[in-house]
């Protein structure tokens, strides 16, 4: 692996022009322009060999991959080719690390990695279409970067609160991307997600600027494992940053739902005043729940200027506050701000099989 790494881009380059030489009719499966995702796939095989020795986590990761494969097409007969490249990828750009037990090793890996995504797969499909067509119902501006879209699934969507699922846009066909529900269930059926458009992001720009009432949207299976265990009595500590508040917001109605109140203490972490976009609607949760608790924190600009903010970095002012030994912990925004938030709930008494945020295989992926 220490050999791969330092050829990733090129092995990553190579493994995808050996696919689509070979099997071109894998490549409609992609999007036109690779540039942003041409490493998603590849990334993700080694990430599961890098997770090979934990059996949990490992099964969890690739039954999650297996399901989520089904909205690009994907079908046992196509994961020996996949295979097939990979390896040849790896021989070619670990050289030194390559030979007949290597080669062993990887094929054993690559076998049982394979058949638990087709098998996860076949189960979903038993149960649950390969993706949801969603029109947009709602398209509001929060500010100009930031909409808050609500979408009605073709057919009813089970997931739960603090998950996450991925989106399609008709503008980029085949490039998906990740966005956490931003309520719990609903009767309606409604779904909401919160979108920030960034540089260079197709369909976060196209869902802010160009996206519309009446507009579909397609959706694949729920996912992430940062929900509520109900049959617990601890406190929540949440930590959000940006739209990362979005899953935040659908953990305190769940929940409020349950009709069993439970301390929340909610951070709302942003970099000014002006990025804290759904606080109002926060602090009308906090009047309604005497037993949640809201607090702002902004990193810089005029800290005044929002009601109740605190100032400085997130996980300074979680340290103002507390003792938090006894709280779940719960994380949501920027990988940086995850990774941070992760250490400093350590730091202050919370296990870390108590702390739980919604991204998991990115972090893992870049191997931290």
């Amino acid at each position: 692996m220490d050999e791969l790494e330092r050829s990733a881009d090129a092995a990553t380059a190579y493994f995808y022009a050996l696919l689509f030489v070979q099997y071109p009719h894998l490549r409609e499966m992609f999007p036109a322009a690779m540039d942003n995702q041409r490493d998603r796939l590849f990334r993700a095989l080694l990430t599961a060999v890098r997770l090979y020795d934990d059996g949990k986590l490992l099964g969890d990761y690739l039954a999650n991959l297996g399901r989520g494969h089904r909205k690009y097409g994907t079908l046992p007969t196509h994961y020996p080719a996949v295979g097939e490249c990979l390896m040849a990828a790896i021989a070619r750009y670990a050289p030194n690390s390559w030979g007949p037990r290597t080669e062993a090793a990887w094929v054993r890996a690559y076998t049982a990695i394979s058949q638990t995504m087709i098998d996860a797969a076949a189960e979903d499909e038993r149960r649950a279409p390969a993706w949801w067509d969603a029109e947009i119902v709602s398209h509001e501006l929060r500010t100009p970067e930031i909409a808050v879209i609500t979408v009605r699934p073709d057919q009813p969507y089970p997931f739960r609160a603090g998950q996450y699922t991925s989106l399609e846009t008709p503008w980029w066909p085949r490039v998906w991307r990740h966005y956490s529900f931003a309520s719990a269930p609903r009767p309606d059926g409604l779904l909401t997600f919160h979108v920030k458009s960034v540089p260079a992001g197709w369909v976060s720009t196209a869902l802010v600027q160009r996206a519309r009432p009446g507009d579909v949207l397609r959706l694949g299976p729920p996912a992430g494992s940062m929900v509520v265990d109900h049959r617990a009595d601890s406190g929540l500590l949440c930590l959000g940053g940006g739209t990362g508040i979005a899953p935040i917001k659908a953990l305190v109605e769940d929940v409020a739902g349950q009709g069993r109140p439970r301390p929340v203490e909610v951070f709302y972490g942003a970099r000014t005043s002006h990025d804290l976009y759904d606080l109002e609607t926060m602090l009308r949760l906090k009047e309604r729940h005497r037993w949640l608790s809201v607090r702002p924190v902004v990193a810089a600009g005029a800290a005044q200027a929002a009601a109740e903010a605190l100032a400085g970095e997130l996980p300074d002012a979680v340290r103002r506050y507390g003792p938090w030994a006894a709280y779940d912990g719960y994380l949501s925004g920027p990988p940086g701000m995850i990774r941070t938030g992760v250490e400093t709930l350590v730091g202050l008494g919370i296990p870390t099989h108590r702390i739980r945020h919604d991204s998991l295989d990115e972090l893992v992926a870049q191997g931290v």
